[in-house]
C-alpha cells in the first residue's frame, strides 16, 4: 500500500496545489524533495563570455530562473537596465514575474501563449530591429539559436545559470522509506541513482512524467509503474490520483 510519496520537485508555493488534495483525499504523505537545484553564475564567471548587457535592447526569457539571474547579474555588475528595455517571455506567468524587478509596462513586456519560443516569433518579428539577448542554462541545445537564425533576428545566447545535483544527506539516504518516487526529468532519474546508489526497487513504485523521463527510468534499470501524460490524464497529479485510487 502506498503511504509515503517522494515528489522530486520543490514544494508547491500555493496551498491549492492538487498534490495537497491527493494527500488529504487519499491519506498519503507527500514529501517534496528536488534532486537538483538551479545555481546562478557569478559575475566573474559571466564576464568570461564577454557579454555586455547594455549592448542589447531586448531580452528573451524562457524561465523564471533566467529572469532572476539576469537581474541578479545586472545588480552585481552595477549595470542599470534602461527603462526602455523590452522583455519577451514565452508565457504570461513569466511576464508577470518580471514585476518583482521592474515596473510592468505593457509597451515593453510581450509574451507568448504556449510556453515555447515559437509563439514569441510573430511578436519578435514585429520588433525585428531589436538586439535580443537570450539567457540560458549551461545545459541547452541550439534549438532557440537555430530558430532565431531562420527568422533573421539579431540575437545572442548566453549562459546565466546551471543545474547542479542537490545531493541527499547521509541521513536522508539511510532513512529512505518511500513507497513511491515521482520523477520529472532525465536529470532527476540520474540524480536518484547517484543519491541512492544501492536502491533496490522491490515494492517501491516509480512514476515518470514525459517520454524522455520514462525511457531514462527503464534505461537506469528501474521498473516503470506509472507514466504520464496520457490522453486520459495530461497531468502528473491526475495520473497519480487515478493510480492511487486504483491501487488502494
Amino acid at each position: 500500500m502506498i503511504k509515503k510519496i517522494l515528489v522530486s520537485q520543490p514544494k508547491p508555493t500555493s496551498d491549492k496545489s492538487p498534490y495537497y488534495d491527493i494527500a488529504s483525499d487519499l491519506g498519503v504523505e507527500m514529501v517534496f524533495r528536488p534532486f537538483f537545484k538551479v545555481e546562478g553564475l557569478s559575475s566573474k564567471e559571466f564576464r568570461q563570455q564577454k557579454i555586455n548587457l547594455l549592448d542589447y535592447t531586448a531580452v528573451v526569457f524562457t524561465s523564471r530562473h533566467a529572469v532572476d539571474n539576469y537581474f541578479k547579474l545586472a545588480k552585481e555588475m552595477r549595470v542599470t537596465i534602461p527603462e526602455d528595455m523590452k522583455y519577451f517571455c514565452v508565457i504570461e506567468t513569466i511576464a508577470l514575474y518580471i514585476q518583482k524587478y521592474v515596473q510592468y509596462r505593457k509597451r515593453k513586456v510581450f509574451f507568448g501563449d504556449t510556453g515555447k519560443i515559437d509563439s514569441l516569433i510573430p511578436l519578435m518579428q514585429i520588433h525585428k530591429n531589436e538586439r535580443f539577448l537570450v539567457p540560458q542554462s549551461s545545459v541547452h541545445n541550439n534549438a532557440i539559436s537555430s530558430l532565431l537564425d531562420a527568422q533573421k533576428l539579431k540575437h545572442t545566447e548566453c549562459v546565466m545559470y546551471r543545474t547542479v545535483t542537490n545531493n541527499m544527506s547521509e541521513e536522508e539516504v539511510k532513512s529512505f522509506d518511500y513507497d513511491m518516487v515521482v520523477l520529472f526529468s532525465t536529470t532527476g532519474v540520474k540524480a536518484l541513482k547517484e543519491n541512492v546508489p544501492g536502491l533496490e526497487q522491490g515494492e517501491v513504485k516509480v512514476a515518470a512524467f514525459g517520454p524522455a523521463t520514462s525511457k531514462a527510468v527503464v534505461d537506469e534499470g528501474f521498473r516503470l509503474d506509472l507514466e504520464a501524460p496520457t490522453a486520459e490524464h495530461p497531468s502528473m497529479t491526475g495520473a497519480l490520483k487515478a493510480y492511487l485510487e486504483k491501487n488502494k
